[in-house]
């Protein structure tokens, strides 16, 4: 049987940044693929997108007073700063998102950083428990440690090696779970919306609202239902029940009112092919807009309120990220400790935190590692 005094589950982002921090103790890392860091090799399109430039409490779902103390032990600035002194400059685009030139780079600087650490890989975490100290069971052999952290994320991407095993320790130790289901995913449609799929590949900007957030980004129309960045975002927030599009967002459409063209023309600043199903789905003829009755002009107000409920999601071969996880009233938010087991640690995406799109999870996964103390 090896020993050592830490061991930490998962080679991810939180996993590895744990790692680089806690490098000069005894310490050893299993991780269940092949290689280390396989989420961030594929994330933001294989460039990873690391953080944002935007960052607050107000973009994760989750218990915010334990959110805003992590994030305020390592933030954006201190995340970038950290990077730039290991010869990565991650680079603004798409208004607020940082991301690296490739993956690879971040993956480099954490195979530097950990080179002395001992990496059991192919190996899959069965259980932990714990008597004088903790036995990690694998498939392969069993661990003693002193200290055990918990940084295998959730279950979305099972095609990396994503398992419940966060979950399955947290439940053995007396944990509350909250439910998991996928976050940062496109929505399936009920049989009424199926006219969105006809428009497969069109992307449009619109404004989703969805419980007490808005989301001011496109959307794109897919096969299996619809999705793009409004839509990720607000699948973390949606539950079950209606959501609420707005077409044409900052626009007014009285303003068009007197328009002597027709729909299907250029009267409305739309994509023609949508302009045509959606009439054909509120029923609605082609016709000049200032010749629309009064009724018919409420059904084209559907443009600004087109409320809907989704059938459902992409599931977690789709989904960036798990919602739900390891309740934190039960972690402490100054040393990430669980307060029901000593020694015990979890972090990460395991946690009943999620992030919204744009480099908030990966940062969350950074602050966690920064903000444990052993």
């Amino acid at each position: 049987m090896q020993k050592f005094d830490i061991i930490i589950i998962g080679a991810g982002a939180s996993g590895l940044m744990l790692a680089s921090c806690l490098k000069d103790k005894n310490l050893a890392i299993i991780e269940s693929n092949p290689k280390i860091a396989q989420k961030i090799k594929i994330s933001g399109g294989g460039r990873c997108n690391v953080t944002n430039a935007n960052l607050g409490s107000q973009n994760y779902l989750g218990d915010q007073a334990f959110v805003q103390r992590v994030l305020s032990s390592f933030d954006q600035h201190k995340l970038l700063s950290f990077l730039k002194k290991r010869g990565c400059e991650p680079t603004l685009q798409k208004k607020d998102q940082y991301f690296c030139k490739k993956s690879e780079e971040i993956i480099n600087i954490f195979e530097k950083e950990i080179k002395n650490i001992q990496i059991f890989l192919n190996q899959k975490v069965q259980k932990v428990i714990k008597k004088d100290k903790f036995f990690i069971e694998t498939n392969k052999e069993t661990f003693e440690a002193k200290k055990v952290i918990v940084a295998s994320g959730g279950l979305s991407y099972p095609i990396i090696g994503a398992s419940s095993i966060a979950y399955d320790i947290a439940e053995s130790f007396g944990h509350s779970v909250k439910k998991t289901t996928p976050a940062l995913v496109g929505f399936t449609l009920q049989a009424e919306q199926f006219w969105m799929k006809e428009l497969s590949g069109i992307s449009m900007n619109v404004e989703i609202k969805v419980e007490s957030k808005k989301f001011h980004q496109d959307l794109l129309f897919a096969h299996k239902g619809i999705s793009g960045p409004a839509v990720l975002n607000s699948s973390v927030y949606w539950h079950k029940g209606s959501i609420e599009i707005d077409f044409l967002p900052g626009d007014n459409l009285n303003k068009y009112l007197k328009n002597s063209k027709k729909l299907l023309s250029t009267a409305l600043p739309l994509p023609k092919r949508f302009i045509k199903k959606f009439l054909e789905h509120i029923i609605l003829e082609d016709k000049p807009i200032q010749k629309l009755s009064e009724k018919e002009i409420k059904k084209l107000s559907q443009l600004k309120q087109y409320v809907f409920a989704p059938a459902g999601n992409f599931g977690y071969s789709k989904a960036e990220v798990t919602r739900g996880g390891i309740c934190t009233d039960d972690i402490d938010p100054d040393t990430l400790m669980s307060t029901l087991v000593d020694d015990l640690y979890f972090i990460g995406e395991c946690l009943n935190v999620t992030g919204e799109l744009g480099g908030y999870n990966f940062q969350w996964a950074f602050s966690c590692a920064k903000r444990l103390k052993i």
